[in-house]
């Protein structure tokens, strides 16, 4: 994972198009009620506004490692992670405030309110009390036809990411302390199970309304629970809904709604809907729903094939937000026999780029061979130039 955010980080500072500032970093402190005060380093620079500048030195999450577990793709992963802090921009300003990883919930409370609730036959069983009986997704009575009972009993949450927020004291300059927390639900639109261990997999399909009820559900016990925490009682609490897609899918899934609860209060307000996707091209959705976007893609894969005839993975993966294309990412793998084609074939594809795809849109191509990345191309919304990078 940390060979991914270092991966995640080179990416997003080719994508500002700028070289970054070199200042000193702030040394500031976090107040810490119980500790005392931590020294610690937050830069001065930010790659754009937005993102939110990190708290160091770096402290993992308490549940750090169970999303890996938890969630079906690494392309969920991703997104899971990276939309949350994109969510969380709406409740928390990226110049106030400064980011760091989850504290709050360790990875036992984490994998506990993932369980499923206990019948009473089960707590019994278990030799548990109620108060024990903290799992989140729906009791299985254990009796009566399997199929029915994970249709009408499938788990629902399947991750519980959490992001702190830190903001500045005021009338001490330098001193931060928690200034709020953002709470991201993974949900599962495919509940999948086994009717014996080590036996065939089977799923059963949730509707995107039941999904979206149940995660609300969940959200408002989530919150309540947050603020039996002396820590959290008092400071502003988001929480998000992710779905995520299947197993086989090569596009991760999205955020769906967020709500957010005011210092010390235990209610989420009215639930705000988040209309994200992600659309493969060339697929069948694509064809559907985003026809014009299809032809410039389908376009720029023709002359791209032209180059090598019989060359056709071509690849994209769109992002969408309010129906309207941001960001569009494509994949090429290409065999080069010399370092020479590979520098003309990027040339080549950069011109494509800049014919096809109207300026609007962000466009990323990633170029590689069998040895690895070969070529990077990236095209900002109304850049004229773009940043293209060879790999030696």
């Amino acid at each position: 994972m940390k060979k991914m955010l270092t991966v995640i980080a080179s990416v997003l500072l080719l994508l500002t198009a700028c070289a970054p500032n070199f200042q000193k970093e702030d040394q500031v402190v976090q107040e810490e009620d119980e500790h005392g005060n931590e020294k610690a380093i937050i830069p001065k620079y930010k790659i754009s506004d937005e993102y939110y500048r990190t708290f160091m030195p770096f402290e993992p999450g308490e549940a750090r490692g169970l999303v890996v577990n938890n969630l079906n793709t690494r392309y969920d992963i991703y997104e899971f992670e990276t939309g949350l802090m994109r969510i969380a921009q709406n409740t928390f300003d990226t110049n106030r405030y400064v980011f760091k990883e989850g504290q709050y919930l360790d990875g036992h409370t984490v994998s506990s309110w993932l369980n499923r609730k206990y019948t009473e036959a089960q707590l019994k069983d278990r030799k548990l009390t109620e108060e024990e009986n903290i799992g989140l997704n729906p009791a299985d009575p254990g009796t009566g036809d399997i199929d029915a009972r994970n249709a009408e009993n499938p788990i629902y949450l399947s991750h519980i990411l959490e992001h702190n927020y830190l903001e500045e004291v005021d009338g001490k300059a330098g001193t931060y302390k928690l200034g709020g927390v953002v709470i991201g639900l993974a949900l599962n639109s495919i509940h999948y199970y086994q009717k014996e261990a080590f036996g065939a997999t089977f799923e059963t399909e949730i509707s995107h309304e039941t999904l979206a009820d149940e995660g609300k559900k969940i959200a408002q016990e989530i919150v309540s629970r947050l603020r039996q925490m002396d820590e959290l009682a008092d400071v502003p609490i988001a929480i998000a809904l992710f779905e995520q897609k299947s197993r086989s899918s090569i596009v991760p899934g999205n955020f769906i709604a967020y709500a957010a609860a005011s210092r010390g209060s235990s209610e989420l307000s009215s639930w705000q809907n988040v209309k994200e996707k992600y659309v493969l091209f060339p697929s069948s959705e694509a064809q559907n729903s985003h026809r014009d976007d299809l032809t410039w893609f389908q376009n720029f894969k023709q002359d791209v094939e032209e180059y090598f005839p019989n060359f056709n993975g071509v690849v994209g993966k769109g992002f969408y937000l309010d129906d309207q294309l941001q960001k569009l990412s494509i994949s090429i793998p290409i065999q080069f026999y010399g370092k020479s084609e590979a520098i003309g074939f990027t040339q080549y594809v950069t011109g494509l780029v800049m014919e096809h795809f109207p300026s609007y849109v962000a466009v990323e191509v990633n170029v590689s061979s069998v040895y690895g990345q070969e070529a990077l191309i990236v095209r900002n919304p109304n850049q004229s130039e773009p940043f293209v990078h060879v790999y030696q």
